[in-house]
């Protein structure tokens, strides 16, 4: 896809962003595996924790293909930095902007605009992952209009520093699909307790904790959408937001191919450049063209969805998120053996890049679940 010109100049000023504000703290932020703050603090004045908030909510106007464009080049350097970026699309935005009223939408589309809150999504839990109906937490409603909410969920990411979290959970015993819902928790309310943190191979610095709800009294309007219909908007928001891990995972591809054509350019073997060799040449080659592939696929898959045609949304977020993510993970695999010992070394940043890749080859939805929604697809 071309880039319109408001585009490229998008991307350059994130460019500079990067390379002035993320680049010098992205080891500092996998070496210490604390959340950044200050980072937090830094997208939301720029705009970029909130970058889907329409404009009419007062936010920046961003659509899919800006988030992937900013997420590329964050991604670049740092995971963590790359998924903190329209932190709060996820955990708020999307489904707000999509299912909620407009009453919810004046409120909470506001208060993401305003780039002070960090949201999280919670649905997997101790027994649920890729089947998310077979979940245990339950809200119940009650007669003024209020629900009870209790249960467990783990491994949310930015769940021990969010603000709101869009909790999927039961509202009849149903065993099918109809019987879960969303709602948006404030987690200042009570009932909200904290779980251990998780401690993760990579995309240190951002944080996935157990969260608890016991006995959490919601307020009417945190149920977004109708009650039952939480699955398949759960399964909507999810197929809007594959493409922007992908975009994470293509940052950290060029990032790490950027880093070994450097290197080998620099170092000396034999009397030359390693960069001189053929046997380097190809392995280059193959990591740039499997890059310069899923960048195209990408792409062509954000103008698709901004320009509204959701035609195999499923198949084709599955697709992008897949292949990009598993090129991730081989390109910066290589990128580690084309630097031979100090691909291995944290001197470099290419083995953190392969620590970081392998996790979006899991999160929403593994890789394995999105060959599964693909073959279904094609031959349905």
């Amino acid at each position: 896809m071309a880039f319109t010109e408001e585009q490229l100049a998008f991307r350059e000023s994130i460019r500079k962003i990067v390379d002035k504000e993320i680049a010098p703290i992205a080891s500092k932020i996998d070496q210490s595996d604390d959340f950044p703050h200050e980072l937090a603090m830094r997208f939301g004045e720029l705009g970029l924790l909130q970058l889907w908030v329409p404009e009419e909510y007062g936010g920046p106007g961003g659509d899919l293909t800006t988030v992937c464009i900013a997420k590329e080049e964050i991604g670049r350097v740092s995971l963590t930095a790359s998924a903190l970026c329209a932190n709060n699309s996820m955990g708020l935005i999307l489904p707000v902007l999509n299912f909620g009223t407009q009453e919810q939408k004046e409120k909470y589309l506001r208060i993401s605009a305003e780039g002070k809150s960090v949201c999280a999504v919670a649905i997997t839990e101790p027994q649920t992952g890729s089947d998310v109906r077979s979940m245990r937490t339950k809200a119940r409603r009650q007669s003024d209009g209020t629900y009870i909410l209790n249960g467990q969920k783990n491994w949310i990411t930015w769940g021990g520093v969010a603000q709101y979290i869009m909790v999927f959970a039961k509202t009849s015993d149903s065993a099918g699909p109809e019987s879960i819902s969303a709602f948006l928790v404030d987690t200042s309310l009570p009932g909200f307790k904290l779980g251990r943190q998780e401690m993760k191979m990579g995309r240190n610095g951002a944080p996935n904790h157990e969260l608890f709800f016991e006995d959490m009294v919601l307020p009417p309007d945190s149920l977004i959408g109708e009650e039952g219909t939480g699955f398949l908007s759960c399964m909507k928001i999810l197929d809007l937001n594959r493409p922007t891990v992908a975009a994470s995972s293509l940052g950290l591809a060029q990032g790490a191919l950027d880093t070994a054509i450097e290197y080998t350019k620099g170092r000396r073997q034999f009397g030359r450049a390693v960069s001189e060799f053929q046997g380097m040449q190809f392995k280059l080659a193959d990591m740039a063209m499997k890059t310069e592939a899923s960048r195209a696929l990408l792409y062509s898959v954000c103008e698709r969805i901004d320009a509204g045609d959701h035609t195999d949304l499923a198949k084709m977020a599955s697709m992008t998120k897949c292949f990009v993510t598993d090129m991730a993970m081989e390109v910066t695999t290589e990128a580690v053996q084309a630097m031979g010992a100090y691909g291995y070394s944290k001197d470099f940043p290419v083995e953190r890049m392969m620590r970081d890749a392998k996790l979006n080859q899991i999160l929403e939805g593994t890789n394995e679940i999105h060959r599964m929604i693909i073959g279904r697809a094609l031959v349905k």
